[in-house]
């Protein structure tokens, strides 16, 4: 093992550290954001009495959560049944580390460590666990394995309402699946290149792609919400049919594992989000960031993608105590009724704009190619938002209204 390969496994291993402790410590706090936006947003009072102004709250949830007895049906499949959270809450985890959160820091060390030999490292290293080549096709992939720990908690509780819910989660994991796939087709046609690395640096030349891309954005945003079953997506735990859906018979850290896969699953859907559609750790206007360095440009763009992804989670929360949950038709007709065949239209009219902007007129500036296809997103959002839907597309499985005039019979 050479002195160089140690050096990139010590990093390695301390980024590993450094990022999956902080997505643990930002779940729990999330969860005490949440309580307290949405204590904010009903008017009244959210936790406040572990600690100062309820801060130790995530703390006492997780004592409890470890102090409390664990309780297992007496027919449920014991294997299968303790399996599950943890087939939940590790692919949630995975994806933070293939998400790029600052800009490559110079670092340089030659030591020697008794018994373990020597460590060398030249150069930028860049702030991502592993920066793999195939970039978000390994998060969508990672992403929809973890269905499969909601759907076998469902089956291995013995339970009809878990059962039920395992089902809604895998159905509704296909039908927005597809729809996100779809929707990053037209960043890796702008992009050439399925790397986060690389989408930024493209995003850094030019413009970030929320507006060249804007509808991608939108149906990507909205699969997102879907992907974690949040509100008004939630169908695989709806409490007003289900109690609680895939976990109604978890009790204890169990239980608690699932929402930490939620949680997790929401940094990984907003990083996401920052990374292919706001530019990831880019400083917007600036360009002394883009090549990384020092510790202070580090620091600075860790920052700016922590101040947007911190946007988008907050939105999240946002949506959830606003929107009323949908009906489980409407959600199935969401999904393969409308995003799936908007996403499908997008990427031909999104190819045919990009041959003609940079094959037949021959455009060369980045900003020029950016502000076109910003203005051709605009038509579009136009077309989807005013003129064709106005609300009358998704109406799930409620029959049509007759005419005016016309009768019923029966």
């Amino acid at each position: 093992m050479t002195p160089e390969f140690k050096g990139f496994l010590l990093l390695s291993v301390v980024k590993m550290l450094v990022v999956f402790g902080v997505v643990l410590v930002s779940v729990a706090l999330l969860t005490l954001l949440e309580r307290k936006l949405s204590a904010w947003i009903q008017n009244r009072i959210g936790p406040n009495r572990a600690g100062p102004g309820g801060l130790l709250q995530p703390a006492a949830d997780g004592l409890k959560n470890m102090l409390k007895e664990e309780v297992m049906p007496a027919k449920a499949n014991p294997v299968l049944f303790t399996m599950a959270p943890a087939m939940a809450f590790i692919p949630a985890m995975l994806l933070s580390g293939v998400i790029p959160f600052a800009a490559p820091w110079a670092i340089n060390f030659d030591f020697t460590v008794p018994l373990l030999g020597r460590f060398v490292h030249q150069g930028l290293m860049p702030m991502i666990v592993a920066d793999l080549p195939v970039g978000f096709l390994f998060v969508l992939a990672i992403s929809s394995v973890g269905v499969y720990g909601i759907v076998i908690a469902g089956w291995s509780s013995n339970n009809k309402y878990s059962m039920l819910g395992g089902l809604r989660a895998s159905a509704q994991m296909v039908s927005y699946e597809l729809a996100m796939g779809l929707s990053l087709i037209p960043v890796l046609l702008l992009s050439g290149n399925v790397s986060f690395t690389t989408i930024i640096a493209e995003q850094q030349t030019g413009m970030w792609y929320v507006l060249p891309l804007f509808l991608s954005f939108f149906v990507f945003l909205v699969s997102g919400f879907a992907e974690t079953n949040r509100l008004p997506f939630d169908m695989p735990e709806a409490e007003s049919e289900l109690v609680a859906g895939y976990h109604a018979e978890y009790s204890a850290m169990k239980f608690s594992m699932f929402f930490i896969a939620e949680y997790a699953g929401m940094i990984t859907i907003a990083a996401m989000t920052v990374t292919l559609f706001f530019g990831g750790w880019d400083i917007p206007f600036t360009a002394w960031d883009n090549t990384g360095g020092s510790f202070v440009i580090v620091a600075a763009t860790g920052l700016a993608f922590v101040s947007k992804t911190f946007f988008f989670l907050v939105l999240f929360m946002w949506v959830r105590w606003t929107l009323p949950r949908f009906r489980y038709d409407q959600v199935m007709a969401l999904g393969w009724k409308f995003m799936i065949e908007l996403a499908t239209v997008y990427i031909v009219v999104m190819a045919l704009a990009i041959h003609v902007v940079e094959r037949v007129l021959g455009l060369t500036n980045p900003w020029m190619i950016g502000a076109s296809y910003t203005a051709l997103n605009v038509v579009l959002a136009y077309l989807v938002f005013v003129v064709l839907d106005r609300g009358l597309i998704i109406s799930g499985s409620v029959p049509r209204r007759p005419a005016a005039g016309v009768v019923e019979e029966g």
